[in-house]
């Protein structure tokens, strides 16, 4: 295991480069991202350890950030002032480009894989924003009403974006479709719904119609290999898988373990059935969803996943909560960062914390 002391900030959030293997982004915050500055953290993995390539200060403090999909030197970031600013890693100090529209913190940012010439923004506001990195406004607002934690587009489609929420609602927008009342909204699943036949936990109080209590969703992901398939998290300690074509059904797989909230859950870029989660009970954990396996994947009566999706690891390296975690896209599979509020980011293999 690599380590970087990211000292004075708390990390918020890493992503590795789509171009260097290499090359580790952070966006960090002091105290907590309760008060003062922000600080983005350009890092590189040498034969030496984890060096800082260049970093950047910025008045407020740092929720996320995005790596361009079109140039290799550029990062995006969110910034608690409502802000989205666009540095180069080339060029010292300044963003070359900056964004004030959210009228609350921007906590998510995320770049389109597809088409790779727009982003999106999510606010406490209670809005998402889809953004061109040529223009100095918005290309679209798209109003959700409620504290919006993450929102991202489809790996798969250059027109879908998806969001979940303080609501506990997971929506689906094709921006294909025309504005009219429902501003391309064409799809919401609640996230605490949950089938008959899934088995509660000795730790968890169904709700009316055998549902959860809602609770803040506050990540989600979309499955790399699978087009129709989601995870999320959030503060009730469970992630969530779904099936985008049959959103009635309910979750396909409920996971549980972590002690408190997930704060992030991303699919792995390179096993169709591996997802990768942060928690404030300081651990990371790997999960398989069971799909890997021939038999049909549901939330079975024998428990949450059935006998199908199960933790196959956790890291409990972190001292403190871990609110950021990428996979590396390139090189051996097990390969990821994390960073968290202890001011440590840590570089690791997942194969050398699973089990049989």
């Amino acid at each position: 295991m690599l380590e970087y002391r990211t000292q004075a900030f708390n990390g918020y959030a890493v992503k590795y480069s789509p171009f260097f293997d290499s090359r580790i982004a952070v966006a960090s915050s002091q105290h907590f991202g309760l008060v003062g500055n922000g600080r983005l953290y350009v890092l590189g993995l040498t034969s030496k350890g984890i060096v800082a390539e260049k970093w950047f200060d910025t008045q407020d403090s740092l929720f996320d950030l995005a790596w361009s999909e079109t140039h290799e030197n550029q990062v995006l970031v969110a910034a608690g002032d409502g802000s989205i600013k666009l540095f180069d890693i080339g060029l010292d100090e300044f963003p070359i480009q900056s964004w004030k529209e959210h009228m609350r913190e921007v906590f998510a940012v995320h770049w389109n894989l597809v088409s790779k010439d727009t982003f999106c923004s999510s606010s406490w506001d209670g809005t998402i924003r889809v953004w061109n990195p040529t223009r100095p406004t918005s290309l679209f607002t798209l109003p959700i009403h409620s504290c919006t934690y993450s929102a991202t587009f489809s790996p798969h489609s250059p027109s879908l974006l998806s969001s979940v929420s303080s609501d506990s609602h997971f929506r689906l927008f094709d921006l294909r479709t025309p504005a009219s009342a429902s501003n391309h909204l064409v799809l919401t699943i609640p996230i605490h719904s949950a089938q008959a036949s899934t088995q509660l936990s000795s730790t968890q109080v169904p709700g009316p119609a055998g549902q959860f209590p809602p609770n803040e969703a506050l990540t989600h992901d979309w499955n790399k290999y699978r087009s129709s398939i989601v995870a999320t998290a959030g503060v009730d300690r469970l992630i969530r898988t779904f099936d985008i074509r049959a959103p009635g059904q309910g979750p396909l797989v409920i996971l549980p373990g972590h002690d408190y909230a997930v704060r992030r859950v991303t699919w792995s870029p390179h096993l169709s059935d591996t997802l990768l989660s942060a928690s404030y009970d300081m651990t990371c954990r790997i999960w398989t969803d069971g799909s890997a396996k021939s038999e049909p994947i549901h939330a079975g009566v024998e428990g949450f996943g059935g006998d199908q999706g199960r933790e196959l690891g956790r890291m409990g390296r972190h001292t403190e909560f871990v609110c950021g975690v990428d996979w590396c896209l390139f090189g051996s599979e097990g390969w990821v960062a994390s960073t968290g509020w202890d001011e440590r980011l840590c570089v690791w293999d997942v194969r050398e914390f699973m089990g049989p």
